[in-house]
């Protein structure tokens, strides 16, 4: 492929991730923040996202196997479409915003999540020729930290929208925005990107491959830390406990994850070796100890005299900038360790592995924060991250 084709290619591609990751992060937000004000328990929350994650597993699995047999663009744009209906079904009278139809738009969401995110994951791929793997790992970093900034922009969207505009207005407005850009990538999108020369069979679906295997394993450790204590407590305490409002819970919570993704974006420089060779399975091991232990401690200080916001803050912001280094490393590693053809079947296989984290991750979430408090989920993700530490041993440690 052309170098000016490839890159139109890739700003198309990442275009779309980011219009969809904007209406995903407040989707996020709004579910969280409206719910909670209604009186919805953490766990009932964290119950509202149940089949978000759930069919985020099961897509992640079968839309690997889908893009290499039609065609990532086809899967992406579907993708798109299917994250426009889902927020059109919450824009409904109150009185009919019920928690199984809310579940149901979730679910909707979950696989158009997934569907997106595996597409343009895989379609990087394609873009380039094997030997360029300094600047594969720069396009994967910068599409994955440039995600995660915008999910950071759509937490503070989410928040403001439901102040500014109420629940229904707010997932009004976002589908009209989507639905103007899945109409533009229906024409914009090569066609048949991605669709591998030989026909997978079903069977294909779960990965062959050691490396594939232990990297997903330690993905699904990795995120189910993460959301154990991120995704429903984190949220929850700041509210409840430290009496924050809508405005300033999502915009610390945007600025977070804004900050976390430019660290991920420029994980090619803060990784940048004499060598100028890419990360290997040894860099995944090594910063994934350093994940744990600054987990660990944040724990442990909560537990002392130490102001707890402070503690909180800044220790966010130190998990933050060593967890987007992981993430930026496992993000590279699945599309180095991955096949060119019919390369969505493995990405689809490890993203399968990240949702199943991620379901796990929520669930606990809701469960030990209500029984236990933020503490509590904290330890939980120390040893969830620990799991990852030991599983990234036996990736491989060198760049073939």
């Amino acid at each position: 492929m052309p170098a000016s084709t490839a890159i139109r290619q890739y700003a198309i591609v990442t275009g779309n991730y980011w219009a969809f990751t904007l209406t995903d992060g407040a989707l996020r937000m709004l579910v969280v923040l409206h719910f909670h004000k209604l009186g919805y328990s953490p766990l009932q929350i964290a119950a509202l996202f149940l089949f978000y994650e759930i069919f985020g597993v099961v897509t992640n699995l079968l839309g690997g196997y889908l893009g290499a047999r039609i065609g990532l663009n086809r899967t992406m744009n579907i993708g798109l479409g299917l994250q426009v209906i889902a927020l059109a079904m919450l824009a409904v009278p109150s009185q009919w915003l019920t928690i199984p139809l809310v579940m149901a738009a979730q679910a909707l969401s979950g696989i158009a999540k997934d569907l997106n995110k595996m597409s343009a994951k895989s379609a990087i791929k394609q873009l380039l020729p094997g030997e360029q793997q300094g600047r594969l790992f720069k396009w994967v970093a910068l599409l994955t930290g440039s995600k995660n900034a915008l999910k950071g922009v759509g937490f503070f969207l989410g928040g403001a929208l439901l102040a500014l505009m109420g629940f229904k207005a707010a997932v009004l407005a976002m589908a009209a925005a989507l639905a103007l850009v899945w109409l533009a990538s229906i024409f914009a999108l090569q066609q048949d990107l991605g669709k591998a020369k030989n026909k997978p069979k079903f069977s294909e679906l779960f990965s062959k491959s050691r490396a594939i295997n232990y990297l997903s394993a330690a993905r699904l450790f990795l995120f189910g830390a993460r959301d154990i204590w991120f995704v429903v407590a984190l949220p929850v305490f700041l509210s409840s406990q430290l009496q924050w409002n809508f405005w300033q819970t999502g915009g610390f919570l945007a600025s977070w994850v804004i900050g976390y993704g430019i660290v991920q974006s420029a994980a090619p420089f803060l990784l940048r070796t004499k060598t100028g060779n890419p990360p290997t399975g040894h860099s995944a091991f090594i910063w994934a100890l350093m994940l744990t232990l600054v987990t660990a401690s944040l724990a442990f200080l909560l537990t002392t005299e130490l102001p707890a916001t402070m503690v909180l803050i800044s220790g966010l912001i130190v998990f933050g900038i060593v967890f987007a280094i992981n993430s930026s490393v496992h993000s590279y590693l699945i599309v180095r360790y991955a096949k060119s053809d019919g390369v969505s079947l493995d990405v689809g296989f490890y993203y399968m592995a990240n949702a199943l984290g991620r379901l796990i991750g929520t669930l606990l979430s809701g469960w030990v924060y209500q029984a236990a408090g933020l503490v509590a989920c904290l330890w939980v993700a120390a040893l969830f991250i620990g799991i990852t530490t030991l599983i990234s041993i036996a990736l491989p440690r060198n760049t073939q």
